[in-house]
């Protein structure tokens, strides 16, 4: 009996993946289907829907013979698998996502579904706090286990693509009115300084999506782009990017109280990845730029700080 298939990929997972990795992800788009179907019958489970929520990669809701919910995730880009899989088996039982089953040959893995729902369950008043208790809790066990092979460095991503790109798009854009912020922040790049000390496998990528909460209103983080380096890094995205333009003061200062980074090394590290954020929504015209020009703008403003 042929295997069912969920049919084609949802077409704004086409464009926004085709965008991403360009017309070379046709051929892959083409057989993700029979790739979800090839690992469904391989572990015995049966497919839902797609679910597609801005992912760079394609997927889909299934459970097992036992009624459990669970996610299937296929990667377009197989280094891309390794390095996720790598990660959430590194942070197992800690707070993450459990992976339940894991395919190289397919580069697509079975994840919990947090929450037994898509984007988990309802958040808690006290969201902030938990999710940066998560995020130590996510950096200790970087810290003691023993990592794997072949992660990415962070130091190696700021020299290779994040300095690059802001240079080049703060040589080639025209500013108007924003030109003087602009040209406060960026001199200041140049003199970010990694800690050794605190460097621990990273998540990367804490936008409010990838922390959904459990049935017992724990936050469990999701969709890694991991990386080895200074946990000021996450720190930093988490305050600017986990809820842009909203309570980003006091996720900064949750950042400090709760890692022990005080704020003056913390700020230099929001500020550059808010001038990234900036540059790109400018020149991909995304109606995001305000909001994060204010956002720069208050964190680059002279105003007290002190390490909470």
């Amino acid at each position: 009996m042929a295997k069912r298939t969920l049919g084609e990929v949802p077409s704004a997972c086409q464009q926004r993946l085709l965008t991403h990795y360009g017309p070379g992800a046709r051929v892959w788009l083409d057989a993700a289907p029979d790739l979800l179907a090839q690992a469904a019958e391989r572990w015995k489970l049966s497919l839902g829907a797609y679910h597609d929520a801005g992912h760079a990669s394609v997927i889909a809701t299934a459970a097992t013979l036992d009624g459990r919910p669970l996610l299937l995730k296929a990667w377009t880009d197989p280094t891309r698998y390794r390095h996720e899989v790598s990660a959430l088996q590194l942070w197992a039982n800690g707070p993450t996502a459990d992976i339940v089953e894991a395919a190289e040959d397919l580069a697509v893995a079975a994840l919990e579904l947090v929450g037994g729902r898509p984007g988990g369950a309802d958040r808690p008043q006290r969201e902030v706090q938990m999710v940066a208790a998560a995020l130590q809790g996510l950096h200790t066990i970087g810290r003691r286990r023993s990592r794997p092979d072949g992660l990415p460095l962070l130091a190696d991503h700021l020299r290779t693509e994040v300095l690059p790109r802001i240079q080049q798009r703060v040589q080639a854009f025209d500013f108007g009115p924003l030109r003087p912020l602009v040209d406060a922040t960026f001199p200041a790049l140049a003199g970010l300084q990694e800690d050794a000390g605190r460097a621990t496998v990273l998540h990367a990528d804490l936008y409010r999506e990838n922390v959904p909460f459990d049935w017992s209103g724990h936050p469990r983080l999701l969709d890694p782009l991991p990386m080895v380096g200074d946990a000021a890094f996450d720190w930093a995205f988490w305050t600017v990017y986990y809820d842009l333009g909203c309570g980003t003061d006091g996720r900064l200062a949750a950042a400090a109280r709760i890692s022990r980074i005080p704020i003056p090394i913390l700020a230099p590290w929001c500020r550059a990845l808010a001038l990234d954020g900036l540059l790109f929504y400018l020149e991909t015209g995304d109606p995001r730029a305000p909001r994060i020009a204010e956002v720069l703008s208050n964190l680059s403003a002279s105003i007290p700080r002190r390490d909470l």
